[in-house]
This record gives C-alpha cells, structure tokens and sequence, in this order.
C-alpha cells in the first residue's frame, strides 16, 4: 500500500512538471519547436535528482520506469515521461563534459604561461 502512495505522489510531481513544460512551451516561438521539452530543473524533479550523476539518473529512472510499468497497474504516459527526463539529464551530461575538459585545458595553459616569481617577492 506505500507503494502506491509513492507512485501517486510521483505521478502527480510528474504531472504537474508535464503542465510547466506545457506553459513554457507556449511561449516559445513555433519556429523554435513544435513540440515542448523538458527543461534541466523539471528533468531532475521527474527522476527526483539534485545532482546530475549518471549513476543516480540511470538508478532512479530504472526504478521509476519498472513502478510506472502498465503490467503493474503503471502509466504509459509517466514512463514516457521518465524516458524523456532521463534523455533530457543524459543530453546535459554530454555538454557538460566537454566544457569540464575546455575549461580543465584553458586553467592548465594559464598556469602553464604564468611567469614564476622569484620566492623573495
């Protein structure tokens, strides 16, 4: 019986993630998208995320897929909306990597090109 507790208190985060999506998306030009995504913030709410970690964002969209499974009374629609969280943290993860490694490169050249002082100054 928690159980269910659960799955209805996440079917109605996810639902009311699904409804600001739909409202930020209406005031997106129709040139920009025709259809509305999730933003970084309503992607961790869905998986219930703080921090983007591929471990956390595979275990919590593993756990909320198999609970939102239609064989066990689930949603088609929160498993949708769950693939589409963990796609969207996923996108995040790959943009992220390469301004790590940027930002990693330009530090260590900046080091690299500093002049030494002498220790008396």
């Amino acid at each position: 019986m928690q159980g269910a507790g659960r799955a209805s208190a996440q079917e109605f985060a996810v639902s009311q993630a699904a409804a600001g999506s739909w409202g930020h998306a209406r005031h997106q030009s129709a040139a920009a998208s025709s259809l509305p995504s999730l933003s970084l913030r309503e992607a961790q709410q869905i998986l219930s995320i703080s921090k983007l970690s591929p471990k956390e964002i595979q275990k919590s969209y593993e756990h909320l897929f198999k609970v939102n499974d239609r064989s066990v009374g689930g949603s088609f629609y929160l498993q949708s909306k769950v693939v589409r969280a963990k796609e969207r943290l996923e996108e995040e993860l790959r943009i992220q990597v390469p301004e790590d490694r940027e930002r990693a490169a330009t530090q260590k050249i900046t080091t690299w090109l500093r002049p030494s002082l002498p220790a008396h100054l």
